[in-house]
C-alpha cells in the first residue's frame, strides 16, 4: 500500500482519493454502499464540495459514527463572511460531522488572502481557531491563480488538473508544492474521461510522491479498479510510457477539459461535454455518443447565441463557441458516415 503525505497538513493517506462529485448522480443507497467499500478496501480520504448537491451528505451517512476513521476535505465557493458561514454550517451539518479536515476555496478567480478586502480568508483562520476546520486549501484551474496561491504561504493544499496530459507548466506547479511543502490534490486524473486506461493513469502520478489524484467514482466496477491499485500499485514501464506519449501526441493544443465552469449556456447547451465530443467519440465506445439524447444535445450548438459568456468563463482561456461549432461539423460528419439521420 502506497501512501502520499499532504505536505505540512501531516495528513497521511493512501495514494488513492476518492473523488465525490460523481455520486450526486446516484441513489443514496449506492453511494453509501461505495463509500464504505472504498473506505473497507484501504481508501481513507473523501473529497466532496458544497456545490456538489447532495454529496456531502452522502458522505455523512456513510460515515456516521466512524468520523475519526477518515479525512474529508470540502469546499465553498463563499466570497463574503455571510456565505461562507453559511456554506461551513451547512457542510458540518451535512457531513453529521464537527469538523472538516480541509477545507478549501472552490475555483475562485482570484487567490483570497488576509486584507483583500472580501474578508474570506480572515473566516477561514476564524473557523480553524474555533476547531471548525483543520486546515486550508484552494481549489484551482488556473495557473497563475495556483502560483500565487503556492508563493503566498497560506495554503496548506492546492488542489488542480493534472494528469498524464500535463504541460510543463502544470508539472512545474507540482515541483513548487514539494519545495513548498504544500500538499498536492490532483483532480481530473482521467480528464474528464479522456484517459479511459485508469492503470496508466495511475502509473504516470505514482512518479510523484507528493502527488494525492482523487478518482471521480460513480459505479461499483469504477471502484474495484482503484481498489485494486490499492493492494498492487502500478509502475511506469516503457510500454505504458508510449501508450502515454501516442496520447500526448493525439491531445496535443486546445481541447475542453469538461470542467463545467463555462456552464450554465443561456440556450442550454451542454457546453462542457458538447465541446470535446470529437474526442469523446473516438476515446470512448462510440455508440454511447450516438444516442438520440446526445443527438438531441448537439442539437442545441445551433442555438448558440454567440454571446461570449461561456467564453469569458472558460479557466483554460478557450474560444469556445469555435470549439462548439467545430464539434457540431465533426459530429455530423460521423453520424453521416454511419448513416444516421441527425
Amino acid at each position: 500500500m502506497v501512501s502520499v503525505r499532504l505536505g505540512s497538513t501531516e495528513i497521511v493517506v493512501n495514494k488513492n482519493g476518492f473523488g465525490a462529485l460523481p455520486i450526486q448522480r446516484v441513489s443514496e443507497e449506492s453511494a453509501v454502499e461505495m463509500l464504505r467499500a472504498a473506505y473497507e478496501g484501504g481508501i481513507n480520504f473523501f473529497d466532496t464540495a458544497r456545490f456538489y448537491t447532495d454529496s456531502e451528505e452522502k458522505l455523512g451517512q456513510a460515515f456516521a459514527g466512524m468520523r475519526d476513521k477518515v479525512y474529508i476535505a470540502t469546499k465553498t465557493a463563499a466570497v463574503t463572511p455571510e456565505a461562507f458561514w453559511k456554506d461551513l454550517e451547512t457542510s458540518l451539518n451535512n457531513l453529521q460531522t464537527t469538523y472538516i479536515d480541509l477545507y478549501q476555496f472552490h475555483n475562485p478567480s482570484f487567490c483570497p488572502k488576509p486584507g483583500d478586502g472580501t474578508g474570506v480568508y480572515e473566516c477561514m483562520l476564524e473557523a480553524k481557531a474555533q476547531g471548525k476546520i483543520r486546515h486550508i486549501g484552494i481549489t484551482n484551474h488556473r495557473l497563475e491563480v495556483a502560483k500565487e496561491a503556492i508563493e503566498s504561504g497560506l495554503y496548506e493544499t492546492l488542489q488542480f488538473p493534472f494528469c498524464y496530459l500535463a504541460s510543463d507548466k502544470d508539472i512545474e506547479l507540482v515541483q513548487m508544492c514539494k519545495e513548498a511543502d504544500m500538499g498536492f490534490i490532483a483532480m481530473k486524473a482521467l480528464s474528464g474521461g479522456l484517459i479511459t486506461n485508469s492503470r496508466l493513469a495511475y502509473a504516470y502520478l505514482a512518479q510523484y510522491d507528493n502527488v494525492l489524484p482523487i478518482w471521480g467514482v460513480q459505479r461499483m466496477s469504477e471502484l474495484q479498479e482503484f481498489l485494486e491499485y490499492v493492494k498492487n500499485p502500478p509502475v511506469m514501464t516503457k510500454d505504458l510510457q508510449a501508450i502515454i506519449d501516442k496520447d500526448r501526441t493525439e491531445l496535443a493544443g486546445e481541447f475542453c477539459r469538461g470542467c463545467g465552469y463555462c456552464m450554465p449556456c443561456p440556450v442550454g447547451i451542454e457546453i462542457n461535454n458538447c465541446a470535446r465530443m470529437s474526442l469523446l467519440i473516438r476515446r470512448s465506445p462510440a455508440l454511447l455518443q450516438l444516442t438520440e439524447e446526445v443527438q438531441a444535445k448537439m442539437a442545441k450548438i445551433e442555438d448558440c447565441l454567440n454571446c461570449g459568456k461561456c467564453a469569458s468563463k472558460c479557466p483554460y482561456g478557450l474560444d469556445t463557441p469555435t470549439l462548439l461549432r467545430r464539434n457540431l461539423e465533426d459530429y455530423k460528419q460521423v453520424l453521416k458516415d454511419r448513416s444516421i439521420v441527425m
